[in-house]
């Protein structure tokens, strides 16, 4: 038959992170324009977001440990990987850092762009993005194009700064 890549003309996107760091909220407010109060993610959300010239299905996958296995069955056919941070946590950016490096070496995601958000800016204490950079060890990935984007979903900031770079990434493919 076709090979599967056909059957998806639009890029997908997966959006991952511990949690805690932000998803579901980056979702509804890129999905709705609101806020909404988000209990933890059991499971997932799955949901699509049309914004320019990519459809982004975001399969917001909960962090929790015992479902963390699960996140690689969520990348097939995935183009935009975009790996959510909790700028604040630093007592867990290193937890993140091997998440993020452990999903990197899925053979799914080998073509994958990557976009880091790095959440909650608004907190008086968050690392700005040269640390996180440093810390998740971005500067190491060779063979991949990342973009590491300063957001506050709560607010909306910078949430649409790092899909527009993400959709100009994708549209040169």
């Amino acid at each position: 038959g076709l090979p599967r890549s056909r059957l998806h003309s639009v890029p997908l996107s997966v959006a991952v992170g511990l949690d805690a760091a932000g998803k579901t909220t980056i979702l509804y407010k890129l999905k709705l324009g609101e806020i909404v109060t988000t209990i933890p993610t059991i499971g997932f959300n799955v949901e699509t977001v049309e914004y320019k010239n990519i459809c982004f299905t975001v399969w917001d996958v909960g962090g929790q440990d015992k479902i963390r296995p699960l996140w690689r069955h969520y990348f097939q056919n995935t183009q935009g990987l975009i790996f959510v941070v909790d700028s604040n946590d630093r007592e867990r950016v290193q937890e993140s850092a091997d998440e993020l490096q452990k999903m990197l070496q899925e053979d799914e995601l080998r073509d994958a762009v990557l976009l880091v958000f790095a959440n909650k800016q608004d907190m008086p204490n968050a690392m700005p993005v040269s640390e996180l950079t440093d810390k998740l060890g971005l500067q190491h990935l060779r063979s991949r194009t990342w973009y590491v984007q300063a957001t506050c979903a709560t607010q909306g900031t910078g949430l649409y700064d790092g899909l527009d770079w993400l959709s100009h990434e994708l549209s040169k493919r």
